[in-house]
């Protein structure tokens, strides 16, 4: 657990004493800390909050995640801004939670032990706005892949599209096979309707 108020942590504490196949190794009053905790103890779940000195919680997250892959972060804080909830997502943390919903603390932390996410329903919402889903989005998808789902939305051939971009038409097909797997989506038609939804079809970015 990483937040840097002492009796933040002590209820937290208390609180994690009544969960049954719960147990805290290890406090961290920044972020520089919960490396140097996660490093030491290698748990299965850091909560973590955002607002700290030395290494803020986003920070300390990414860096987990980069470094050890196989601890899942929950992010915990009192709030909850796009810009936070987008960075959150961006660092892959496994739920993001508010301290005024502490009810949902434990089914948080079932849920991401056994391998699902959990954000809370505001959390949630956030994430699907147009523009939080667009974001999101062009994270998980790379720039070329983002602009070849933009010539197909727009109705381009894979020869057009070759052409367009200077590319042979056996890489444009391979773009387009790429994107179809990292999206799950393995048709033409499917593509442009997701395109359409997630605001690729007009961007000319």
């Amino acid at each position: 657990m990483a937040d840097d108020h002492p009796t933040v942590r002590a209820g937290i504490r208390a609180l994690l004493r009544l969960f049954p196949n719960t147990r805290l190794v290890a406090e961290a009053s920044n972020g520089k800390e919960a490396l140097r905790a996660v490093e030491r103890e290698k748990p299965d779940i850091v909560l973590m909050d955002i607002s700290m000195p030395e290494m803020d919680g986003l920070a300390a997250a990414a860096e987990i995640q980069k470094r050890f892959p196989r601890v899942k972060v929950i992010i915990f804080s009192s709030e909850a801004p796009s810009a936070h909830v987008k960075k959150a997502v961006q660092a892959g943390v496994a739920g993001y939670l508010l301290k005024n919903l502490i009810e949902e603390l434990e089914p948080a932390l079932k849920a991401v032990a056994s391998g699902k996410t959990y954000f809370s329903t505001a959390i949630s919402h956030a994430l699907l706005q147009p523009h939080m889903v667009r974001e999101t989005n062009d994270n998980l998808l790379t720039p070329r892949q983002q602009e070849i789902l933009r010539l197909i939305a727009r109705g381009y051939s894979t020869k057009e599209i070759a052409d367009r971009l200077n590319i042979s038409v056996k890489t444009a097909q391979t773009h387009r096979t790429q994107l179809m797997k990292r999206l799950d989506i393995h048709e033409i038609a499917g593509l442009v309707r997701y395109a359409i939804r997630n605001g690729y079809a007009t961007s000319e970015k």
